[in-house]
Order: structure tokens, then sequence, then C-alpha cells
């Protein structure tokens, strides 16, 4: 028969098919193995011994193998390339079911083991057949048309990648290249643990290395920072409505003086003092007024465990409307929790009183804060506040006075400002300290659940003095602040109870503090310990994410910083000694960093450094010693 002759019936066809079915395996038989040819060479009772293509012998069962023709065939380097008519072939058989052997009488015009093994390959191909050698389904014009596309589709992608691939490696890319590059964007942002991309270019998959990669191609600037997306923190303020301020009797204090004092810049004041006489009020944005407990902003909230501070901007926990209706100063009047007490001969708060307050803010930067502080009310109220101060000293709070800087980004541009120590943030610091203690024994002697904020003191003895080093160890000494619903000592402030509640707009316990306070006020059951501590573990679980954030995102920024001025010199102070590295703080810039040490130094010696290198992905400045 040949190719050409036409559409065939079944009783046309010859009885090689029947052969291969019923035929027992013989000696020199073409059959198949694991997709490749193979020759069988030995008959054994229960098994046979087959010849590969590599000349490799194996002993397998009879079941292993496929007959596609039973032979003669000596070698298989006998299997000699055939061409024929194999289109035409496909298209008389289109829509029906054949076998392997028409297909190579069809398409090649003979039952040999060379256009036996053509028309397997073909068949294993895919695209005009599919099936086993005695049941082949042969495709409709459908069906190829849409393999075909797919198989064009995929070669036009394999050669996409492979282009991108060449340039990655020269370090460019091209703007058809994003799909790729989104995926390792995708690893640097933390959003998956795998990329192909760098698999295939031989890089680990991580995320440092992620972001690296995409530094050095040009896809990602330095400006970009991945850290609040990689540990899985909103970038965006939540979108709730929050309900209106509810009608209830609020105190008149807007005859008070108030002050917020705060950075330049700040946008959510929700914090401001006054003095009355000798009688000190704080007054603080009544956020729980808005935000009872379980309503969508609290547990919003509770997600979230704080603002997450950015130097590109607050990631607020609570939504706009919260700031704008409740933020001390932002209107004429603002509604607050305000907190009167004294202090008494030792400088202890007492005489608390805590009332729903209408207030008149002004605010006020720590500089401008700091222009007043030797007139009247700032005056008498920083006496107030270093009077207290020293008695948490005298109570053993431990100083620790280590450089701080603000560092803000606006339009790409890196600002850095050291954060000096000034009366005016003393003033404010002991302030609200001294509202945390107030709140603790009111909340003792009334019985009311709070997260109390305790800490354990040293297991050693804190070093003396007012050197960095010196501040630097007592660091490393102290222990970690926790949250408790049981009353206890706070080491390093040197108070015997201590409770946060000062930021109800930025952190959510110290709202968790004003929610109970607003419930024992009002004569409602607050919540208990237990759903007091369910809540801490919540907010627990985030915020130490955004505080790790918060770090790494000012570190990315710092280096941003260097990375801009690759000629920087500065000051540094050595601090620590561990190994062969000497530690040094960058008092300008709050930097630490770790240089190999070559010569000895004692410490809190001064030394210049020059800026050798920055690997932004590491988060890491490299430094070498100036001359001295």
């Amino acid at each position: 028969m040949s190719a050409c002759s036409g559409s065939i019936s079944s009783s046309d066809r010859r009885p090689a098919d029947s052969l291969m079915a019923d035929h027992p395996l013989p000696r020199h038989a073409l059959v198949l193995y694991k997709g490749g040819a193979a020759r069988v060479v030995e008959l054994e009772r229960k098994k046979l011994t087959i010849e590969l293509e590599d000349r490799t012998r194996l002993s397998v069962r009879p079941k292993d193998v496929t007959l596609l023709h039973p032979g003669p065939l000596e070698s298989l380097d006998d299997l000699l390339p055939v061409t024929g008519e194999l289109v035409t072939a496909w298209e008389l058989l289109s829509g029906q079911t054949t076998t392997l052997t028409e297909i190579a009488e069809l398409a090649y015009g003979e039952f040999s083991p060379s256009a036996i093994w053509a028309a397997w390959q073909v068949l294993a191909d895919g695209l005009y057949f599919s099936g086993e050698p005695t049941e082949v389904t042969a495709h409709t014009p459908e069906e190829v048309a849409s393999e075909e596309a797919e198989r064009a589709e995929k070669a036009a992608a394999a050669r996409a990648r492979s282009a991108f691939l060449a340039r990655a490696e020269e370090g460019t890319y091209a703007a058809e290249d994003e799909p790729y590059l989104e995926e390792v964007a995708a690893l640097a942002y933390g959003q998956t643990e795998q990329s192909r991309v760098l698999r295939t270019l031989g890089f680990s998959e991580e995320p440092e290395t992620a972001h690296d990669f995409l530094l050095r191609i040009g896809y990602w600037d330095e400006t970009i920072n991945p850290y609040p997306q990689r540990a899985g923190l909103p970038v965006n303020a939540p979108q709730l409505e929050l309900p209106p301020l509810p009608e209830e009797t609020r105190r008149d204090l807007t005859y008070l003086t108030a002050y917020a004092i705060d950075d330049e810049g700040s946008r959510d004041p929700d914090d401001a003092i006054s003095l009355d006489g000798d009688r000190i009020w704080v007054h603080i944005a009544d956020v729980a007024a808005l935000v009872p407990p379980d309503s969508p902003a609290d547990l919003g909230a509770r997600g979230r465990g704080a603002n997450l501070y950015l130097p590109e901007g607050p990631v607020n926990m609570l939504p706009a409307q919260a700031t704008a209706t409740l933020g001390l100063g932002l209107a004429a009047r603002s509604p607050a929790l305000s907190f009167a007490f004294n202090l008494d001969e030792n400088g202890a708060p007492v005489d608390l009183e805590i009332v729903p307050s209408w207030v008149k803010v002004t605010r006020l930067t720590y500089e401008q804060a700091e222009q007043s502080i030797d007139s009247d009310p700032l005056a008498s109220l920083h006496e107030l506040a270093r009077r207290f101060e020293h008695r948490r000293h005298v109570s053993g709070a431990v100083q620790i006075d280590l450089p701080e800087v603000k560092i803000r980004v606006h339009e790409g541009q890196v600002d850095i400002r050291p954060l000096p120590s000034t009366r005016s943030r003393d003033l404010v610091r002991e302030a609200m300290l001294m509202v945390g203690e107030a709140v603790s024994r009111y909340a003792q002697t009334h019985q009311l659940p709070l997260p109390f904020t305790t800490q354990e003191g040293p297991t050693e003895p804190l070093p003396q003095g007012d050197s960095l080093a010196t501040m630097f160890a007592r660091r490393l000494l102290m222990r970690p602040s926790q949250r408790s619903s049981v009353v206890g000592r706070h080491a390093g402030l040197g108070l015997n109870s201590y409770v946060q509640a000062t930021s109800p707009l930025r952190r959510y316990l110290d709202l968790v503090v004003h929610q109970q306070l607003r419930a024992h006020l009002q004569g409602l059951t607050p919540l208990s310990d237990q759903a007091l501590m369910q809540r801490v573990g919540a907010a627990e679980m985030v915020s130490g994410s955004v505080r790790r954030v918060e770090r790494q995102s000012n570190e990315h920024w710092t280096l941003v910083y260097l990375r801009r001025r690759p000629s920087w010199q500065g000051t540094a102070v050595l601090v620590d000694q561990r190994g062969a590295h000497d530690l040094f703080i960058i008092p300008e810039l709050a930097l630490e960093t770790r240089i190999y040490r070559h010569r000895d130094l004692p410490l809190n010696a001064e030394v210049e450094l020059i800026l050798n290198e920055v690997k932004l992905a590491e988060r890491r400045a490299f430094f070498t010693l100036g001359e001295t």
C-alpha cells in the first residue's frame, strides 16, 4: 500500500498488528524499554536479556518491555532514518483509532524496524498521535492546531527566558523581562521562598540575594525598602469607618494652657501637659471613646500591634479618621482623657483623677519648648519632672544615654538628624512616666486588670560612669521588659509598678489600658485578666516584628545615605571588644559597626572612620580606620 492511497478501512490492514500482539518475544526483536529502543539478545525461562543503545545489557521481565517489531534486528545501529509522508498519513487517519504498524505503513510505506521506530518517535512526540503502540488515537486538525499553538507559545517563552538570562548575566534587563524580575522581587519581599530565576543563574534563594540581584541589574533602586513586606506587615493604614464621638459629659479644661511637645513633623500628637497650680495635668487622646473593645477598629489595631514608624512615613494602626478626630491640637479643641495628680514630698504621683475632657492644645517642637523652658508653665513643670526623675534614680533607675537620630525620607532624599538630650525631652518623658506609675497605682487600688509593664534587674552589677562604652555595656546587661496582669517592679525605670498609658493612637496595649479605664469610670465591666492577656499575646506577636522592621528600615536608609556619599568620613567611638573585632558607634548616624582589630585601642577611643563599601541588601557598611 502506498502512502497516498486514500482512506482505509479496518479490513485493509495487514496482519502485522496481530503479529505484534500474539507473537512471543523473539531474539533480535525491537522492543521499547523505558521509552527508549532496545534489542532482545537472549531468551530465558522467565526473563530476557536486552541490549540498550549504549550497548549496556540488562536482564528484565518480559512485561517490562513492549514489542515494536519482531525483527530480526542485528544491531540498534541498523535503525536508520526513514522518509515518508507523515502529514499525509495523519490526515488520512485523523480522528480514528489506529496502530503503530498502520502509521508506519502509511507514512513510510513499509513495516520495518526503522519504520516502526520512526513511527514510535512520532507517537511519543504527541503532536499528531497519542496512545499505545497497539491503540493509537490520531488527533483531529483542531487538536493539532491547538497543540502547535501551545508549542509555539512555549518555544517563544523559552527564547524570551534565554534572552532574559543572558541579559541578567550581563547585569542588564529589558522591559519584557518584568515577569521574571517580579518572580525575584517576590522572594526579595518574602512572599515566596523560591526563585527559579536565581536557581538557574546559580544564586542562593534568599531574600537578601534576590534584593542584591535586583539592585545590581537596576530593576530596583536603593529607595525600595523591602523589610515591611518581608515581615508581612501592612504598609497602608486600615480603611475603616469610625463612629462619631459619643455624646457624653466632658469636663471643660480649655482654660488650661496645654502643650503637645513632639518631634518636628510629628503627625499623630496624642499627649499634652498642663499645670494648674501645683497640680499636673496630662491629657491623652481619648481613643477608647471611638474604639471600644472588639470593634472592627480595635481588631484591626490588635492585628498590627502598634504604629509602624518608617523613615518614609508612619503606617498607623488605626484609620486616619482617628488621628483627625482625636489628635491633640489638630482642632480648636480636642477630646481627651485627662489625668490630674500631684507629687508628694518624695516625688511620687498621688491623688490621681481621671476625666473625659475638652482641651485646647498648643503644639510645640522639642526645640521650641526648649526655648521656653525657663519660663512658666514649662519651667515649673520641668522642676516637678526633675523631682520625679530624682526619685526614680534614687530607687535604682538605670540611665542609658546612647546616640539617637531621627531619619526622614522626603522625595527620595535622606535626612539624618541627631536627637540631642534636652530638658524639653526630659520633661515629656518624665510626665509620661508619672502617668504610668499613677495609673498603675490606681489600678491596684480599684482591682482593675491592666497590662503592667515589668522588667527584672540585671544579673550582675552595672558598670559605673557616663562614657559611651559604659552605656553600651549597661544596655547589654539589661533584661527585656514584659507585660503581665500581675504587678511587678520595672528595674530600668526605678518604679515599683508601671503601665504604659500615654500613646493609645500609637500602641495597641495603651489603647487597651484606656478601654479598661473608661469601662471602670462608666461603671461597666472591664475585661478579665484572661481576656486582657489574650490581647497582650496577640499584640506582642506582631509588635516585635514592628520594632524589628523599624530598626531594619532605619539601617537601610542610613546605608542609602552613606551609599550616596562614597567619600564619607566621620568620628566613631570604640564601645566594645569581642574576639578579633572592635565595635564602634558613629554618633552622628547612631550606627554600630564592627571592624577587624589591627591595632590596640582603649575603650572610648575616638577614631576617624573612612567608608569603604556599602552592601545595601545585607544592611552592612564596611569602614577602615583613618590614620592617627
